[in-house]
């Protein structure tokens, strides 16, 4: 009954945005090649499905994704859990951490373009960039929210360092660390397809790019619904991962 009803509230919501759209363009009359018409969209993203452009783009995107995505969850994680052990060593990483954090990805672009060259690594770099602070973060201070009484019991048992961080303190810290791992997917996903509109020649962001180049706003708009709706996918799949770890811990919500 729940899934019917979260079903049934993403079309309605869809419905009041295709609603919403159409109403602008006819309210502003708006010419159909400056603002597309939601069937002259619809008939672009059926275009982009039939030739198989939009599947290859998307590929690419996802592979670029998850290497970045992945990679900056593991290390943020491991390091978050060191450092939240450790308050005086995260005492002096702090600063460092709060003076990189603010700064956008792309805004490193030209040194990583001149550091990893031309190709996927430049945009997987902005990914892990962009999505390793949020769960750095939430890591950190999820393991100083632990409760004592874990730890001390962990300690009248005299389990070991690495162990206690394996079996306690990070299946504690897991719901703060979820919220981390929601936020970085967002973040990673928005700057992924900035950082493909900038330096490379395949991917979503570059899908929009290049239609945008052909003044085929129609694809324009068929590449931002796709990428929106990837996004928001993305961010569900972290969610059913989010549950299944929680099953396994015992703390599975009804």
């Amino acid at each position: 009954m729940l899934k019917t009803k979260n079903v049934m509230n993403v079309i309605i919501g869809f419905v009041i945005l295709i609603a919403v759209w159409q109403a602008i363009i006819m309210i502003g009359k708006y010419n159909s090649a400056l603002f597309p018409t939601p069937i002259q969209v619809w008939e672009g993203i059926l275009s982009l499905v039939k030739d198989g452009t939009l599947f290859v783009h998307f590929q690419v995107s996802m592979m670029r994704f998850l290497t970045g995505y992945l990679s900056a969850v593991v290390s943020a994680i491991v390091l978050g859990l060191i450092f939240g052990r450790i308050p005086a060593l995260w005492g002096v990483i702090d600063p460092i951490v709060q003076l990189l954090r603010p700064v956008s990805p792309i805004a490193w672009s030209p040194f990583i373009v001149l550091w990893f060259g031309i190709g996927n690594m430049p945009a997987i770099v902005i990914i892990f960039i962009a999505a390793f602070f949020p769960v750095l973060l939430s890591t950190v201070a999820a393991v100083r929210k632990v409760e004592k009484t874990y730890l001390k019991v962990a300690q009248n048992f005299e389990i070991k360092k690495f162990e206690l961080l394996r079996k306690i303190i990070f299946p504690a810290a897991f719901p703060y660390i979820a919220n981390g791992l929601h936020i970085a997917v967002g973040t990673a996903w928005i700057f992924l397809v900035a950082g493909e509109m900038i330096g490379t020649q395949s991917g979503l962001g570059y899908l929009i790019v290049d239609a945008r180049n052909s003044l085929r706003l129609d694809l324009v708009m068929a590449g931002i619904l796709f990428i929106g709706v990837a996004g928001l996918l993305l961010d569900k799949v972290v969610g059913l991962f989010e549950n299944w770890i929680n099953r396994i811990w015992g703390r599975a919500s009804v």
